[in-house]
């Protein structure tokens, strides 16, 4: 399924604290609800996904919200198998050549990101490139295991700079995932 959004400014989003990068990313960001489920014969339940995503200067912000049935994340180590926890997915096709960026984030706060030719091709970010990355959860960095529906969020601010860019462009192709494996 193919859909645009504007995409709006807002200014100084990396000053901003946990508290107040929700708060304002709800507010000011578009909202952009992830309710696409692939492989719905084989996995029928849909977790409620909904983002928001604005950019300033010199990054891209990303706020997810979800809500689902049993939550569970476990890896601590960036770059790590992140895609088997509760995660969410931003992928943003390379806009200066080939290839992809994708950025996995899981309920506590481990990032795995990497520039990618195709899935089994990745080059990952370095610890001094995950560390230019601001990211927000609901929980602490520990391993979670919450058997019950609940819900939990999740803030990126990407700087441009990652993504080959020295200033915001006119146009990004991004998907935007929830998964869980």
């Amino acid at each position: 399924m193919s859909s645009s959004a504007f995409i709006p400014f807002v200014e100084a989003l990396e000053s901003l604290d946990s508290a107040t990068y929700r708060t304002t990313m709800s507010q000011k960001g578009v909202r952009l609800d992830v309710a696409c489920c692939n492989w719905q014969s084989e996995y029928p339940y849909t977790p409620t996904v909904t983002a928001y995503m604005a950019y300033s200067k010199s990054a891209i912000a990303i706020l997810f919200e979800v809500t689902e049935n049993h939550t569970c994340a476990v890896e601590m180590a960036d770059n790590g198998r992140v895609w088997e926890d509760s995660c969410v997915e931003f992928f943003v096709k390379n806009p200066t050549g080939e290839g992809y960026y994708n950025f996995e984030l899981n309920a506590i706060g481990t990032l795995l990101a990497a520039r990618r030719t195709s899935r089994e091709s990745a080059t990952h970010f370095s610890a001094a490139q995950l560390a230019e990355i601001v990211r927000y959860t609901a929980f602490d960095h520990a391993p979670i295991d919450i058997c019950d529906q609940n819900s939990w969020w999740a803030v990126e601010l990407i700087p441009f700079s990652l993504i080959g860019l020295s200033a915001p462009p006119t146009k990004l192709d991004v998907n935007l995932y929830k998964c869980g494996d």
